[in-house]
C-alpha cells in the first residue's frame, strides 16, 4: 500500500519488451495463507459492495500508469543484501528466533513510495524500507517501514478515498486542485501527518533516514504474554542538517553504492512498547514519546544487487508474514495492505520480465 498521496507520474517510457512471460510465484502459497479470508476489518467473505484488493490497486495504476512488471507501489527501488544481529533486550518478551540467534540473514529494499518506476528521486519526501529475516528454523519475519512516523489515516476505506482525490481528472488528465483539500478538511486524523510533510524534504541518503514500522504488532514470549509495540531502524550513519538532495533522478541509489562501496551500513532495530490503552488499531495516532524503547540489536547491509534481477525481485513483503512470537496487531491497515500486496504480486509476476537489456534504469 502507499503511505501517502503520490505524485503525478512523469512521461513513461517506452514499454519494456515483449519477452517470455515469467510465473515467478514461488512462495505464493505463504502469502495466501497469511490473507486467506481476510481484507481490512472484513471477517468472512469479502462482500463486492465494500472496498476490495482489486479495487485499492486499480486505483494505484490509475494514479501512477501501469508498468508491467514492477510493483503497483514502491516501483522504483534497490535489492540490499545483509544480516541482524540480535541483542538481549527483546528477548524477554519475544519467542522469535531472530531475537535470540547470533545472526540472521536478511534481504531487503529502499525504494520511493510510487508506482512510477521511473519517477526522479526528489519527486517524494519519503523514503522506504522493506527486509526480510530467515530464522535458521525456516520461518519469515517481513516488514515494511517508511521515513515518516506515521500514517495519513487509520482505514482502509479513507485511504481509498485519499487516493480517489489525487486521481487524475479525465477531462483534464490532472488531479482536481480542491480534491485533496476536501479530503483533509473531510478528514481531521490527517492533521499530524500533513504537519510532518510542512517540516519534510527528500533526504539526501538512504543511507542515513530513520524508517518507522508505523503500524502495531504484538511480541510474544515463550509464556504467551502479549507485549503491543511497533518498531523501526534508526542509522548510525548521519550527514549535516544542512546537505541538499543532489541533482540526478537517480541519486539515492547512487550514493548507496558508494557508501556500501566503503563498508558496511548499519541500522538499530529500536522497538517501542505500548502503555495500557495506548492505540494499536490506529497507524495516524503517534505513541507519546516517553515509552520505554528496546534496542533490539543491529541491522547490517553489506552491499546492493538490482531491483530486476537481485533477490529482493521476487519478495512480497507482506507485513503479516511473521515468526512465531511476534504477532499483527487489529489494525485495519495490516489485513488490507497483505491484500492489495498479494494482488499487486500476482499482477507483476504474470507479467513481463524485467530483462536488464528491457530496463531503461532499473
Amino acid at each position: 500500500m502507499v503511505d501517502h498521496p503520490t505524485p503525478p507520474s512523469p512521461p513513461t517510457p517506452p514499454p519494456l519488451g515483449t519477452g517470455s512471460l515469467v510465473l515467478r510465484l514461488a512462495g505464493i502459497a505463504l502469502v495466501v495463507v497469511a490473507v486467506a479470508g481476510a481484507f481490512a476489518y472484513v471477517r468472512g467473505t469479502l462482500d463486492p459492495q465494500r472496498l476490495t484488493p482489486k479495487a485499492l490497486v486499480d486505483v494505484l495504476e490509475k494514479n501512477n500508469g501501469v508498468h508491467p512488471g514492477f510493483r503497483r507501489n514502491h516501483a522504483k527501488g534497490v535489492c540490499v543484501i545483509g544480516y541482524f544481529e540480535s541483542s538481549p533486550e527483546a528477548r524477554v518478551y519475544s519467542s522469535a528466533q531472530v531475537f535470540s540467534a547470533a545472526r540472521t540473514p536478511v534481504v531487503g529494499r529502499f525504494a520511493l513510495p510510487s508506482g512510477n518506476p521511473y519517477a526522479p528521486d526528489s519527486s517524494v519526501p519519503i523514503r522506504s524500507l522493506a527486509l526480510r529475516f530467515t530464522q535458521a528454523n525456516g520461518q519469515q519475519w517481513r516488514t515494511g517501514m517508511n521515513s515518516m512516523p506515521l500514517f495519513p489515516v487509520g482505514t482502509p476505506d479513507a485511504f481509498y478515498q485519499m487516493q480517489q482525490a489525487s486521481s487524475p481528472d479525465p477531462a483534464t488528465g490532472k488531479p482536481n486542485p480542491a480534491s485533496m483539500p476536501a479530503f483533509f478538511a473531510g478528514h481531521p486524523e490527517t492533521a499530524p501527518f500533513l504537519q510532518w510533510v510542512k517540516g519534510a524534504k527528500p533526504s539526501a541518503s538512504y543511507a542515513t533516514e530513520t524508517y518507522n514500522g508505523i503500524n502495531a504488532f504484538y511480541l510474544v514470549n515463550a509464556s504467551g504474554q502479549r507485549q503491543a509495540v511497533r518498531w523501526g531502524v534508526v542509522p548510525e550513519a548521519r550527514d549535516a542538517a544542512d546537505v541538499n538532495a543532489p541533482q540526478g533522478a537517480d541519486f539515492l541509489q547512487q550514493d548507496l553504492v558508494k557508501r556500501l562501496a566503503a563498508g558496511p551500513l548499519k541500522w538499530q532495530l529500536m522497538i517501542t512498547l505500548a502503555n495500557p490503552g495506548d492505540p494499536t488499531v490506529d497507524a495516524s495516532k503517534a505513541w507519546p514519546a516517553d515509552r520505554k524503547v528496546l534496542n533490539a540489536g543491529t541491522l547490517v547491509l553489506q552491499s546492493t544487487q538490482a531491483q530486476n534481477n537481485g533477490e529482493c525481485r521476487d519478495i512480497n513483503y507482506d507485513p503479516l508474514v511473521l515468526p512465531a512470537g511476534i504477532e499483527g496487531s487489529d489494525d485495519p491497515l495490516l489485513a488490507a495492505r497483505s491484500a492489495a500486496y498479494a494482488s499487486s504480486y500476482l499482477r507483476r509476476t504474470s507479467e513481463v520480465s524485467q530483462l536488464p537489456s528491457q530496463e531503461a534504469r532499473p
